[in-house]
């Protein structure tokens, strides 16, 4: 075997210890909306951030084979509903399988031609400037149409757990 060649063990270990070393990031928690004609669709992210304030934009990392990847692809606009602490049930409701079907006993509405979760601490009403293929996920690039935000606490996820940010206070010793 030369040095070039793949070993499945290493791989896999490699694997395992990104997995693990990402549980260690704490990463805020949304809900991914589109519409496909008249039925929503939705699926729970941590993989986005924003990525320029000049036109405003953000980006948002999706699974090849997600339904709602494709569903944006065709409708060119995505909700970024990003969640409160008081949230994390819409979270795990939206982290399953089911299309359409996780829409059920939800409150949404229409807001910027993409379904808007109230209670949500910040909504974002985006178009898809590009999509950009990284692994097994793409990345949507989205400019921002409209912004809202609410006075709540963060959802967050960090070593596989929901939980949300208390700010530190500058002046204590560390």
């Amino acid at each position: 075997m030369t040095g070039t060649e793949s070993r499945p063990d290493v791989e896999q270990e490699l694997k395992s210890a990104f997995r693990e070393a990402m549980a260690g990031v704490c990463t805020p928690v949304a809900v991914v909306t589109a519409m496909a004609g008249p039925a929503p669709y939705g699926t729970t992210v941590s993989a986005f951030t924003s990525l320029s304030m000049d036109p405003p934009m953000v980006l948002v990392s999706l699974d090849r084979s997600s339904d709602l990847l494709a569903v944006i692809d065709g409708s060119r606009r995505f909700g970024l509903n990003i969640l409160g602490a008081q949230q994390p049930e819409l979270a795990v409701n939206f982290a399953r399988k089911g299309g359409p079907a996780k829409f059920g006993g939800v409150e949404w509405q229409v807001g910027g031609q993409v379904p808007r979760l109230p209670g949500a601490t910040g909504f974002l009403a985006c178009e898809v400037a590009d999509l950009v293929a990284g692994g097994d996920h793409v990345v949507v690039f989205g400019r921002v149409l409209s912004a809202d935000t609410a006075p709540a606490r963060p959802l967050t996820y960090h070593a596989r757990a929901f939980g949300t940010h208390t700010a530190l206070d500058a002046n204590a010793p560390a």
